[in-house]
Formats: C-alpha cells, sequence, structure tokens
C-alpha cells in the first residue's frame, strides 16, 4: 500500500475543520438537566446484564417484523437503484437520485403515513426510496470502475440490458454484492427505528420498554438487535438472501387499511401553500415563505449545522483512538476480538435510538445527539480505519507503542480516514436533521411540528430546505475529497 503523508493542504483543512468547532461549541446547549443521570445509566447497564427474555413472544415478532421490512425495502431499493445505475449519466436522474437520498427515511416515513397511515406500505417505501437512491450513485460509480474491455469487444448493436449483464455485471459482481451485504445492514437499523413512529419493529417495543422503565426487556431487545448484526454474516449469505427478499412481504403484518382519498387529497389540497389554498394571492404566499424562513427554517438550520460540526470533529476523534483496537500491529488477538465487539456494538446502535436513550438519562439537549452522532459513525469509521491498517507491512525495526501510531501508522491512513469521515458527513447532517424529532431544535423538530399540526405544506418546506442542505454538504465534502485528492469512500465502505 502507497504511503500517505498529509500534506500542508490537508493539515490546514484538519485544523479548520477543528477550529471550526470549537468556535460553534458555545452555541452549543451541552447541559446535563435530569436529577440523577448516573443511576438511570446504573439501572440501564444492570439491564443489559440481566435481560428478560420472558416476553419471547413479543421478542419475536419485533425481530421479524424488524427483518421483513429491511429485506422488503433494501431489495426494491435494489430493484429501482440497479435500473437506474443503468441511466445514472444522465443529469436529471443524477438530480432525482440526490434529492431523494438527502431525505432521511423518517422525514419519508412521515410523508407516507399522511396517506397510507400505519400500512407496511409506509414503512417498506420509506427504506425504500432514499436506498434506490443511494444505490443508483453507488453501484453507478462501482460499473464505471470495472475492466472497460469486455463491453468493448461485444458485437455491434447490442442492447443497453444485454451489455450491462453479461459485460459490466460480472466484473463488478464482487463489489455490488459486499456494498448491497452493507446497505442490508443499514437496512436493518432503518426498519428498527421505523418503530419509533409506530411501525412493529424493535423501535416501537424498545420505545413501550423504555417508557416503563423496564429495562431488563429493553437490554434484551438490545442484545437479540446486537447478536442480529454480529451474526449478519453467517445467516444473510448471498444464495439464501434472494429466499429471504421473497419471503419478507409476506411477513410484514397487514396494518391498517389504506384511505385512497387520503392520497388525493394530500398533493391536492394539504401540501398547497396555505395562502394559494385560501385565494389569498402571491402577495400573501411571500409573506407566509418569509415567516417560515425567519422563525423555523433559519434556527432550524443554525442548530442543524452547530450540532453536525461539533458530531463531525467528535467523530473523527473518536475513530482515531478507535481503530488501534481492532489493529494487528497495536493489539492482541484477545484483545482484538474486544475491540471488535466493542465496535461492533458501537456502529450497529443506529444514532437515533442512541439519542432516544441518552436522552432519557442526561435530559433534553444537544449532549445526546453529538455523543450519539460521535459515538456510532466513530464506531463505523474506526472499523474501517482498522481494517485498513491490518493490510499495512511494518518495517521489522519499527517503533513501538505511541510512536508507531504516529509516525508509522496514522501518517499512512490519515488519507482514507480523512475520506471516509467528509464521505460521513453529509450522512451526519441527514442524522441530525432528523434526531429533531426527539426534541432537539434542529430542522427536523420544525418538521415534526408542522405535521404535528397537520400543516403539511410547512413540513414540506422544511423537508426540501433539509434536503438542499444535505446536498449541499455533501458536494462541499467531494470538492475537499478533489482538492486534497483523497480517494472516494462511498463504494469502498463495507
Amino acid at each position: 500500500m502507497a504511503s500517505f503523508v498529509p500534506s500542508s493542504v490537508t493539515l490546514r483543512t484538519t485544523l479548520g475543520l477543528v477550529a471550526l468547532a470549537l468556535l460553534l461549541l458555545p452555541f452549543a446547549d451541552i447541559e446535563i438537566t435530569t436529577v440523577a443521570p448516573w443511576r438511570e445509566l446504573g439501572r440501564l447497564l444492570q439491564g443489559l446484564l440481566t435481560p428478560d427474555f420472558t416476553e419471547l413472544d413479543d421478542l419475536g415478532t419485533a425481530l421479524l417484523r424488524t427483518l421483513a421490512f429491511a429485506f422488503t425495502g433494501v431489495a426494491l431499493g435494489v430493484a429501482i437503484g440497479g435500473l437506474l445505475a443503468l441511466v445514472f449519466h444522465h443529469r436529471l436522474v443524477r438530480a432525482g437520485c440526490a434529492f431523494v437520498r438527502a431525505i432521511h427515511e423518517l422525514f419519508w416515513a412521515l410523508i407516507f403515513l399522511q396517506f397510507f397511515g400505519l400500512h407496511p406500505l409506509t414503512g417498506v417505501l420509506a427504506i425504500a426510496l432514499p436506498y434506490a437512491g443511494v444505490f443508483a450513485k453507488v453501484y453507478a460509480e462501482i460499473l464505471d470502475e470495472a475492466d472497460p474491455l469486455p463491453k468493448q469487444v461485444l458485437p455491434a448493436g447490442t442492447g443497453m440490458l444485454s451489455t450491462f449483464l453479461f459485460a459490466r455485471v460480472p466484473d463488478a459482481w464482487p463489489h455490488l454484492v459486499s456494498y448491497t451485504a452493507y446497505r442490508l445492514e443499514c437496512g436493518l437499523r432503518s426498519s428498527a427505528v421505523l418503530g419509533f413512529i409506530g411501525m412493529p419493529t424493535l423501535g416501537f417495543y424498545l420505545q413501550s420498554s423504555f417508557a416503563q422503565g423496564h429495562y431488563s426487556e429493553v437490554g434484551a431487545l438490545l442484545l437479540l438487535f446486537y447478536g442480529l448484526i454480529a451474526t449478519l454474516r453467517l445467516w444473510a449469505r448471498p444464495q439464501l438472501v434472494p429466499l429471504y427478499a421473497v419471503a419478507a412481504p409476506f411477513l410484514l403484518g397487514s396494518g391498517l387499511p389504506i384511505v385512497w382519498g387520503n392520497l388525493t387529497r394530500f398533493f391536492t389540497q394539504d401540501i398547497v401553500p396555505a395562502p394559494l389554498r385560501n385565494g389569498e394571492g402571491w402577495a400573501a404566499l411571500g409573506q407566509w415563505l418569509s415567516d417560515l424562513l425567519l422563525t423555523q427554517a433559519l434556527p432550524g438550520l443554525w442548530t442543524t449545522v452547530v450540532l453536525t460540526q461539533i458530531a463531525l470533529v467528535l467523530t473523527g476523534g473518536l475513530a482515531l483512538i478507535a481503530f488501534p483496537l481492532i489493529s494487528r500491529h497495536f493489539t492482541s488477538r484477545a484483545g482484538g476480538v474486544a475491540g471488535h465487539t466493542l465496535l461492533v456494538v458501537a456502529r450497529s446502535t443506529p444514532e437515533y435510538l442512541l439519542a432516544y436513550v441518552l436522552l432519557q438519562l442526561w435530559g433534553p439537549s444537544m449532549l445526546p445527539a453529538i455523543v450519539a452522532l460521535a459515538i456510532h459513525n466513530g464506531g463505523i469509521i474506526g472499523h474501517l480505519v482498522g481494517r485498513r491498517s491490518n493490510e499495512l507491512t511494518l518495517r521489522p525495526d519499527a517503533s513501538r507503542g505511541m510512536n508507531r501510531y504516529a509516525f508509522e501508522v496514522l501518517p499512512r491512513l490519515y488519507g482514507p480516514f480523512l475520506a471516509l469521515l467528509f464521505y460521513r458527513w453529509e450522512i451526519i447532517m441527514r442524522e441530525t436533521a432528523i434526531l429533531g424529532i426527539l426534541g432537539i431544535a434542529t430542522l427536523g423538530f420544525y418538521v415534526d411540528s408542522a405535521i404535528q399540526e397537520l400543516r403539511f405544506d410547512r413540513a414540506l418546506v422544511l423537508i426540501v430546505i433539509t434536503a438542499l442542505l444535505n446536498i449541499g454538504v455533501d458536494s462541499l465534502a467531494r470538492a475537499l475529497r478533489r482538492r486534497l485528492r483523497l480517494k472516494h469512500a462511498a463504494s469502498s465502505e463495507p
């Protein structure tokens, strides 16, 4: 592996991000407001150590529905994304995919709830739609990096689909399978979180148990979920995944019936701005938009940016601390197993779920969101960087301890680390916005409030602003990767 010595531009960029986070820190509310946070944390840890598996029927139903929503949503996303990857070179397709993937699954779920209600279709589409945008982008990148020779030797006039199946897919197949497996793990996390808005998945039962103070039930649900993620490669083998995907729709349950009139009303009335719906004219529309921007969009944007930047820097710091836990250059085999287990727990716990738990323990502030985002994303980056460090070959006389870390290993891994951090930037921004549903005053807080008040026109404008913000951050991160000549990390994430 070629070494990477951080350049002055790279170091200035890093210091700039850290300085920005420090400048924004005074504007962040990071107080702990609960009376006895450590006592509650102790009760939660006791619940993890003494899990209650007596309610096996409920636990089994939660896991089964979590799996069903994940496999159905991801399978539909793969099908749509695979087709879009064929035409991803068209600007309109790229723009459409960027928009749908910039909106978090929970925002899509909140939208679909308005006209599908608590029906399985709400959860499936909430996962499938943004995942289709992600699959289209990453599949197209993987296919573009494939060997072009098979395509060049095909007979003239070979159709697009035949070219795709016989000349492009075979060479890219291992990477396509690897990335799809990674997104399946993400789908399981997304499916679990859908329970917090009423879908019958793990989050629904976990929220109920937590609200009642049944920490042993919380412990059982969390341990089952961690076990599900940790053993994913054992039971989700490629030859079995199609079987799971076919069976999953039949395990979603029936839910409440769809009232199709709600769909018509949503598009013809609910999302039409109130001034136009009430016949007040375009002047009133301008005032309506101005009030919405000043009282909700701009405050939500500011909080979202503040929280994101602090969480981004903390994520990077935790990843740099965490990767030696699984690196053969710093730990023994037994230590590596323990480190791997710790990082599996960190990266397997959805940010929304972890933030919800920390909010119960510490009270409402930005602190639970910052810590939740940093732990989850730091675990992901730390795992990937640690795995990459195992590919390094050091000199026989290489130094040990901190000198090995600072002078032998970190300089060669800093480029991939920074690429991954910039790749996660937009994801952290998306998650920051959605954490507003938990009461933190990010854009998601105002979106959720508008939906609760049945002001869907306001909610739609705020969701579009959220998507544009995410697209802007993603564009900035890609520009920085190009400037610093960092390898794009999306397709290599798993």
